[in-house]
């Protein structure tokens, strides 16, 4: 026993040994534990995007495609009356050169304005902009894990736009998840098997023979290595860097190509289609714009079907990008990004992923919760005066997901960026299980992935999307499909709670402001298309929706692929003191023309419902009601507005939209729980009835005001109502200090405003006597016995006397940051509450920062600061922790110090809605006419709405019952809980991919030899000891014939 203990264990060793072994080119034996082991570093992977603007070089965009000879033509001819400007053409070596272009890479060394002037003169170019250099960082740092794997390295992208930002993720907090409301636990998700291609179940459509065969999937990453062993179909690698090589030095562009198309270990969606690798990231991980664009023209030309982008950024308004990502899906490109990974924080959602046209995808762990570090909705391209829509469309597996090593093996990231390619993927495999792919778009890829996917309990829209991936039923969605319209969300239902977050958290009432819901509208049909007549609004007389008015705005023209309709909803004059739930529909025809059809004239159309359902209440008391005020807050894109927290140095823009549903909601929430109904204001001043609101709060507002918005808002305070402002930085010098963080771009970007538009507030406020100062100030202090933090937030210049003063001692950040020293002051004004004279006339508070309200870097909330404030503004209720306050003290009078001014030679004009280009100093526009909906004409029908709009089936004509899927039994590998120090490697029979994956056999044959003679020795060691110890064991059987004989003497024997 001995022996056949020692040949056992030792073929345990050669196993197990073998299991985890791997051989280098070089032809060393490297070794490769999943294990948990004492001696080796656990590390996390933080990826950062930075880009700058490349002095002198811009990208000339044109009207059409042009050959290299026609395009030079154009230049010349647009440059020959400006002799002073010396201008080159840029040589481009990529394998796009051969083919015509619609753009040119220009560098102008001499009078480069004059020269831009004259380019976009041209009648064939359609616009100028900057050629952009994109970094790319890779850091390793020790995640302070102890129980994570070695070979579990968590990928946690930090993204950027074309502007210069460095962004500190929010996903590498201690809560790594962000949990729904379920138990969640870090060890427990490390013991779940995480091969996400069987996870989804592929392996179920690979049994039927579909395996990614036929479809051609682009990858724009870091390129790929030439033979490696997990990919069998690399159809082209191409290298669009100034590097000469195709390989990757990095190993991102091989773990999302083996997410995709690995055949082998860490298995992929579609080990048989097609991969097209475009190397588009050098080994220093820079990229160029340019780059990207004709990259994105050769994929076009190749006839790309899926294309894989795990890159991204805030900046929606980077036109020449924008631009070619709509030229793409036009040309039947299936584009799927990234939503970005600046979660928990909304409004931060990720471009090219945030386009109506791309399939935008977040981030989930294996327990089904949201990851902490995907981005959140809305889309802030409609704000101020509209409304964001849905975005990610779906969520699917993005923590901890296992891909193919840079040269052999698998490795575990994290990110939505990893999410991404698991949809890319899923939809490549889906393509190739579409007999007749003319019916396959972008359109429709999408239009079944959301009609398929499984909603989260507990989570809202701008969180999941439509809900959670489900391959095979979007298989059977799509092998059903017939091209029709759709829309994104599918129903308006203001009741349902916690999905329609935010809609569901405030009932409307009559003379409240307009519900905004923006809906997008897919058109499977064709990649143009046009809404019939106009859409009709169709109230169900059983269930009041006779109560509720509605406007609707849509797409003159759906293109491509997308458009949109938005949804204005309010309540009628008859139902202002009534409460229940009002319901209808609205009904919308899409038409698109018939790319077959032989007629001129052909089209298709497809009739959509929408279903409407409202909670009304009687109007709140004018007490209750706050006003905000989104029309005077700006944000990047387009101009560069800097943080209103200076400590964020790698955070230095403010680009989440400033609105109580992004940046602002946790505000939103708790005034919501305090009773007040909170509304948006997305037009000037002059535009709402002051009569019906308390109180007017203005937040960190960066815009200018026009003459007749100040002469209003006297008298609307005059005749009762209340002001809040929460305020922050603005420092001239301050401002010219921090150009910016990155020194390579401080030369190009100057902020256009501080942290907050002071002058632009006092000249709102002068009237009462009242004025910010242009100090600087932060510090922790406390104030009605509460903890607070003023970070980088002004002080109040001039008050009235009779008004409330607090003050507090803090720090001088202006000095610090003009001069790199420390000094503190004492007494700095910070707050002020006013009562106004007139009779009946309504009340003023001002304060000074306006970070503890706001959710990007908040460190301390202050809205215990808001709820008294709002007692003071809406009832006349003082606190006597202000009243009475040791730290009162007289109102300033504003001759300390200067009043701040505007900066000289901003750029303000080109951003704002107020202020336009004048010889001099910018003057504002005339006042714009003020937003008047036109109701859609009722049309009541007899009809009874179900009790829950949300349906599973989502599209028309639709019969998945009739897409049959095979029975796997037990053949197929089950997910199952690993044991502590077991790989993650899948038990699938014969450790190769079934059907055409036969070719693996010969590799696979001498390993199961091997291990099957080491069981077959096994095996005859134990019988040969066992015939050893034959004859001493059965020694005293031999005996047993003398009991058959006749007995003697008596004698026992003995054994």
């Amino acid at each position: 026993m001995n022996m056949a203990t020692v040949w056992l264990s030792l073929l345990m060793v050669l196993f197990c040994g073998r299991k985890h072994l791997g051989t280098e080119p070089g032809g060393a034996v490297t070794s490769q534990p999943s294990f948990l082991c004492s001696n080796c570093s656990h590390l996390t992977l933080k990826v950062e995007f930075s880009s700058t603007v490349v002095e002198d070089e811009y990208i000339v965009a044109f009207n059409g495609y042009f050959t290299a000879k026609a395009r030079s033509q154009f230049i010349s001819s647009a440059l020959r009356g400006s002799e002073e400007v010396g201008w080159r053409i840029m040589p481009r070596d990529n394998p796009a050169s051969d083919f015509p272009s619609d753009f040119e890479l220009l560098q102008i060394s001499q009078g480069p304005r004059e020269g831009l002037l004259t380019l976009q003169d041209h009648p064939y170019i359609k616009r100028v902009t900057q050629q952009r250099k994109v970094f790319r960082t890779l850091k390793f740092t020790d995640s302070g894990d102890p129980a994570a794997p070695c070979n579990d390295t968590r990928w946690t992208p930090k993204w950027q736009s074309s502007r210069p930002l460095r962004r500190t993720s929010l996903s590498l907090s201690a809560g790594f998840w962000h949990a729904t409301g379920r138990h969640s636990s870090r060890r427990l998700l490390r013991a779940i098997p995480r091969h996400v291609a069987q996870i989804l179940q592929a392996d179920v459509l690979w049994q039927i023979g579909h395996t990614g065969a036929g479809v051609k999937v682009a990858v724009f990453d870091t390129g790929l290595n030439e033979k490696h062993p997990h990919f069998k179909n690399v159809k082209e690698r191409t290298n669009w860097t100034n590097e000469k090589t195709l390989d990757d030095g990095l190993g991102h562009g091989t773990f999302v190509a083996g997410v995709i198309a690995s055949m082998r270990e860490c298995q992929g969606f579609a080990p048989d289609s097609e991969l097209h690798i475009f190397r588009v990231f050098t080994n220093n991980q820079v990229s160029y714009t340019s780059w990207f664009l004709d990259a994105f023209n050769y994929a076009i030309l190749k006839k790309i079907d899926v294309l894989n982008l795990s890159i991204g950024g805030p900046d929606f308004m980077d036109h020449p990008f924008v631009d070619k990502v709509w030229e793409l899906t036009a040309n039947k490109v299936i584009m799927v990004s990234a939503i970005g990974n600046d979660g928990p924080l909304y409004g931060t959602l990720n471009n090219p992923a945030d386009q109506m046209d791309v399939i935008g995808v977040g981030g989930i762990d294996f327990e089904d919760n949201i990851a902490k570090f995907s981005s959140r909705g809305m889309t802030t391209w409609e704000l101020p005066g509209g409304y964001g829509r849905v975005k990610p469309d779906i969520v699917t597996y993005g923590s901890s997901v296992r891909g193919s090593g840079m040269k052999e093996g698998c490795r575990s990231l994290s990110g939505t960026s990893v999410a991404s390619p698991v949809v890319a993927g899923a939809v490549t495999l889906l393509v190739s299980t579409v007999q007749n792919r003319e019916l396959v778009n972008p359109a429709s890829m999408k239009q079944a992935l959301i009609a398929s996917a499984r909603r989260l309990p507990g989570v809202n829209m701008f969180e999941q999307g439509h809900g959670k991936l489900d391959l095979l039923k979007a298989y059977q969605v799509l092998n059903s499909y017939r091209p029709q319209a759709s829309l994104s969300p599918s129903y308006i239902d203001l009741t349902e709670c916690p999905y329609m977050w935010p809609y569901c958290s405030q009932p409307i009432y009559y003379g409240g402001m307009p519900t905004i819901v923006n809906v997008t509208i897919l058109n499977g049909m064709g990649v143009t298309g046009r809404i019939v007549d106009k859409p009709v609004w169709h109230p169900y007389l059983t269930q009041s929706g006779d109560h509720i008015d509605v406007a609707i705005s849509y797409s003159p023209v759906l293109w491509p692929w997308a458009g949109y309709l938005a949804i204005s909803i309010s309540v009628a004059k008859k139902a202002a003191s009534w409460e229940g739930i009002a319901q209808g529909h609205v009904m919308i025809t899409v038409a698109s023309p018939a790319e077959n059809d032989s007629k001129a004239s052909g089209e298709l159309t497809s009739t959509v419902k929408l279903p409407v359902k409202v909670k009304i209440i009687p109007t709140p008391p004018r007490s209750k009601r706050v006003l905000w005020d989104q029309y005077h807050n700006l944000r990047y894109p387009p101009g560069y507005f800097p943080r209103d927290n200076l400590r964020m140095k790698n955070d230095p823009l403010d680009w989440n939209g400033d609105h109580i549903h992004t940046n602002f909601r946790d505000m939103y929430q708790h005034l919501r729980s305090m009773g007040y109904f909170v509304e948006v204001l997305g037009a000037p001043i002059t535009c709402f009835d002051a009569s019906q609101y308390g109180t007017l709060l203005m937040v960190d507002s960066e815009e200018e005001y026009f003459p007749e918005e100040i002469g209003k808002l006297r008298r609307d305070i005059d005749n009762g109502l209340s002001l809040i402002v929460f305020s922050d930085w603005y420092n001239t010098s301050v401002m010219r200090k921090v150009k910016f963080y990155d020194e390579n771009t401080r030369q190009w970007w100057m902020p256009d405003t501080g942290g907050a538009n002071i002058p632009a507030l006092n000249d709102l406020i002068s009237v009462w006597g009242m004025a910010f100062s242009d100090g600087l100030y932060e510090g922790d202090f406390t104030m009605a016995e509460h903890d607070m933090y003023y970070a980088s937030g002004c002080s109040i210049a001039k008050f009235p006397e009779d008004g409330i003063v607090i003050a507090h001692t803090l720090k001088d950040q202006g000095l610090e940051v003009l001069k790199q020293e420390t000094a503190v002051v004492d007494n700095v004004p910070i707050l002020g509450l006013y009562q106004t004279p007139s009779d009946g006339g309504g009340r003023i508070a001002l304060y000074g920062d306006s970070n503890c309200i706001d959710d990007s870097h908040r460190q301390k909330d202050c809205f215990w600061l808001l709820d008294s404030l709002l007692q003071f503004t809406s009832y006349g209720t003082t606190s006597p922790s202000f009243s009475h306050s040791k730290n009162r003290l007289p109102s300033p009078t504003g001759k300390d110090r200067p009043l701040p001014e505007r900066l000289e030679g901003n750029h303000l004009y080109r951003y704002s809605k107020v202020l336009e280009a004048h010889l001099g100093d910018p003057k504002p526009r005339p006042l714009p006419a003020c937003p008047h909906l036109s109701w859609a004409k009722p049309q009541p029908v007899n009809e009874t709405a179900p009790s829950n709009l949300w349906k599973h089936q989502k599209l028309l004509s639709i019969e998945t019952d009739k897409v049959a899927l095979p029975m796997l039994g037990a053949n197929r590998p089950q997910v199952r809980p690993l044991s502590p120090g077991e790989s993650g490697a899948w038990d699938i029979p014969g450790g190769i991919m079934p059907g055409r994956y036969n070719q693996d056999v010969g590799q696979t044959i001498p390993v199961f030899a091997f291990l099957g003679a080491m069981v077959v020795l096994a095996f005859f060691v134990v019988q040969i000891t066992k015939t050893k110890s034959k004859p001493k064991r059965r020694k005293p059987r031999v005996k047993r014939p003398q009991f058959l004989q006749p007995p003697h003497t008596a004698k026992t024997p003995t054994v």
